[in-house]
């Protein structure tokens, strides 16, 4: 009797030799695509865009800052998401990937608050206020910091995950107050510089510009997760076959 083959879902890639397999097949077009829209956007933002009339060149920061910060946020609510799920369904791929966001995710915090400083030294006169879009991301890089020391610090890796697992669900409500702080309360910081609900504030090249930097980031992210996520699952499955066998 033939066997009906099964529907592929994202359960399918749950299992790390699966997963494994995936991330060897797509990260090579994903570092592809990282670099090259990373090359096309920078070149559109500093050379074809505009000059800003208020800001003059000082805006230019903006096609890395904003594309960063967005980042940020949604790495954060992602690395909490798997967490969860490898808290709540002891999923073992699930924890895995949160532990490989992390460290992309502190990384475009820091970016973000880097280059934020940048733009903030023309506009503001000084490279740091403590205004509560800046505070708030600032606690971003501080809860992604703790959730790495945290998991890393204790060597029962199911412990380990569920330890971070608490913490980055708990941390995830610095999410929206990060994104509507400039809303809440009198912030230095300008609004939304791109909003689903409203026209675009700045030409077509500038938003253009942005877009393919977040594109870019985007593939950048996938890529590094899922390259550490591999070293990561090699590690937990040290000593299974798959895992033997991709090492040997």
């Amino acid at each position: 009797m033939t066997r009906m083959k099964q529907p592929t879902t994202w359960l399918t890639f749950s299992a790390p030799p699966r997963f494994y397999a995936l991330a060897n097949a797509i990260n090579p077009w994903l570092w592809t695509l990282a670099i090259a829209l990373t090359l096309i956007g920078l070149y559109i933002g500093f050379f074809v865009a505009p000059t800003d009339a208020t800001q003059s060149e000082a805006y230019r920061i903006i096609f890395i800052h904003v594309p960063a910060a967005w980042m940020s946020m949604i790495l954060y609510l992602a690395m909490a998401f798997w967490a969860a799920m490898g808290w709540m369904l002891g999923a073992r791929m699930a924890s895995t990937l949160a532990r490989a966001i992390a460290p992309t995710g502190a990384m475009f915090t820091f970016i973000a608050l880097w280059t934020g400083a940048f733009w903030g030294k023309p506009t503001w006169g000084t490279w740091w206020v403590w205004d509560a879009r800046l505070t708030s991301e600032l606690i971003l890089l501080f809860l992604y910091l703790g959730f790495i020391a945290l998991v890393t610090s204790i060597d029962d890796l199911r412990r380990g995950d569920k330890a971070g697992a608490l913490l980055a669900i708990v941390g995830s409500i610095n999410v929206p107050i990060i994104y509507f702080s400039v809303r809440w309360w009198n912030t230095l910081h300008q609004g939304a510089t791109v909003s689903l609900t409203s026209a675009p504030k700045m030409a077509q090249t500038m938003l253009l510009a942005m877009l393919i930097m977040t594109v870019a980031f985007w593939a950048y992210a996938f890529a590094t997760v899922f390259t550490r996520a591999q070293a990561l699952a090699l590690e937990r499955d040290a000593d299974a076959d798959w895992a033997r066998k991709e090492m040997s």
